[in-house]
């Protein structure tokens, strides 16, 4: 499996027959160029996670590639004349590798303010996606996109979460709230399960894993 990030929560993942594209958001400079794309996974539709006007250039540039998201992003996509398969938890996707969805609410931001739907993806069996959340994948994964910094978190919930999904490798999304990650990086290497790697892939460079 190859994984280059496009920064924030944008990662794309090469894994057997797949080109996959997850969260191609506001933050995240440079996805649009990508070819050669199976899939699109949005987890959901706050902007940090979607830029419908990019996300039509890549679908036109990648015309074989499926769209998948929350049933939330999807009304709101279609409202802007992009259609998109909404998943559900027990859904298992086929686009070159195996995707599977589980379906959450999206993180509580603040008490009252209105919920959303987050689609959390396994790829691959191998790694893990929660978008704006900190959920359990429900069995041992290599691989953990781990949320550093958000309004709806604090780092303590990210160390915690690492440690209790405890994966082989660990690599930090939704960082781009942050003005310096490396205090947040240092603190979930440090702090994370003794057998971890956690690897800084912000630089945007491939990484097979």
């Amino acid at each position: 499996m190859r994984i280059t990030k496009f920064g924030h929560s944008c990662l794309h993942v090469v894994d057997d027959r797949a080109g996959i594209l997850i969260d191609p958001g506001v933050f995240s400079p440079g996805f649009e160029r990508l070819t050669g794309l199976t899939a699109v996974l949005i987890t959901h539709q706050h902007p940090d996670h979607v830029d419908p006007e990019r996300l039509e250039k890549v679908l036109d540039g990648n015309p074989d590639a499926r769209l998948y998201a929350d049933p939330d992003t999807v009304a709101v996509l279609a409202g802007k004349g992009i259609d998109a398969t909404a998943v559900g938890t027990g859904d298992v996707l086929d686009v070159g590798t195996t995707v599977e969805p589980i379906v959450v609410d999206h993180a509580i931001i603040y008490g009252h303010l209105p919920g959303i739907t987050n689609a959390c993806y396994l790829i691959g069996g191998r790694l893990f996606h929660p978008g704006d959340s900190f959920t359990d994948p429900g069995r041992p994964v290599d691989i953990l996109a781990v949320p550093v910094s958000a309004p709806w978190m604090a780092v303590k919930e990210a160390i915690d979460y690492y440690r209790a999904v405890a994966p082989s490798v660990a690599i930090p999304i939704h960082e781009k709230v942050l003005a310096n990650p490396a205090m947040v990086y240092g603190l979930l290497d440090r702090l994370g399960p003794e057998a971890g790697r956690w690897l800084d892939l912000d630089d945007g460079q491939p990484q097979d894993l």
